[in-house]
């Protein structure tokens, strides 16, 4: 499993040495275990650098996972509605231990667009879907998160816990997250929770780059948002 997180996470693969340096084993023991992997499709060898990629069988494995939860089924046609109504593209989210893992993706018809985020992770403090997460979710998630260092990724990113806190205290207020640049630069996004009992089991959110989604159209975009997440609620048999 610690290889293909680590396969995962790297973007160009990894080598057999570099995969046993980084796991303290010996390069046979690395080559059995990719040997392994391969043999099930889990992993494969890019036969130009010789590097070893995840490979095609995970899909499968990714597929079951994703039929398993309901909100997935239950949101694609209010995601796709959203899309149409707002002319952005639309993210579903989910906690994942400490971070926010996008689960679907409906892409705006835009010559520039948001790239493909399913089944990649991002920091919840600098992303609507993870403020949203964070202030309707468990409050121990929040004192666990300002407890250390905030990462910066780019000059708009919160790092001050405090004006974090503060900053989820709006959303609360408001019903739906904004980030203006904080995970990337130029990306701009709005988001609203999916409730259950009182506490987000999911986020939608709406991003665009910021000549397409300024800060004067949040509060817009914000309530659409939180419209599609209701209806979602709704569709999963939630209440209130």
């Amino acid at each position: 499993m610690t290889v293909l997180e680590m396969l995962s996470d790297a973007a160009g693969g990894l080598g057999v040495t570099e995969l046993a340096t980084r796991l303290g084993v010996h390069k046979a023991t690395a080559s059995r275990l990719l040997g392994t992997l391969s043999s099930r499709g889990l992993v494969e060898k890019d036969p130009g650098s010789g590097k070893f990629r995840v490979g095609v069988g995970l899909i499968r494995l990714a597929g079951a996972a994703m039929a398993g939860l309901d909100v997935i089924q239950q949101s694609r046609p209010v995601l796709e509605d959203l899309c149409e109504r707002s002319g952005e593209t639309v993210n579903l989210a989910i906690m994942d231990r400490d971070d926010v893992l996008y689960v679907d993706q409906v892409t705006a018809p835009h010559a520039i667009v948001m790239a493909n985020w399913v089944g990649r992770h991002s920091p919840v403090h600098c992303s609507s879907s993870g403020k949203v997460l964070l202030a309707f979710g468990d409050q121990g998630a929040v004192d666990r998160l300002l407890s250390r260092s905030l990462e910066r990724l780019t000059r708009n990113t919160i790092t001050d816990p405090e004006r974090l806190r503060t900053q989820l205290a709006d959303v609360r207020r408001r019903g739906y997250a904004h980030a203006v640049g904080e995970l990337e630069e130029g990306l701009n996004t709005v988001a609203a929770p999916v409730m259950s009992a009182g506490q987000a089991i999911a986020a939608v959110s709406i991003s665009g780059p910021s000549f397409r989604v300024p800060a004067r159209d949040q509060p817009r975009l914000g309530r659409l948002a939180a419209d599609a997440g209701t209806t979602i609620a709704r569709r999963l048999g939630h209440r209130g």
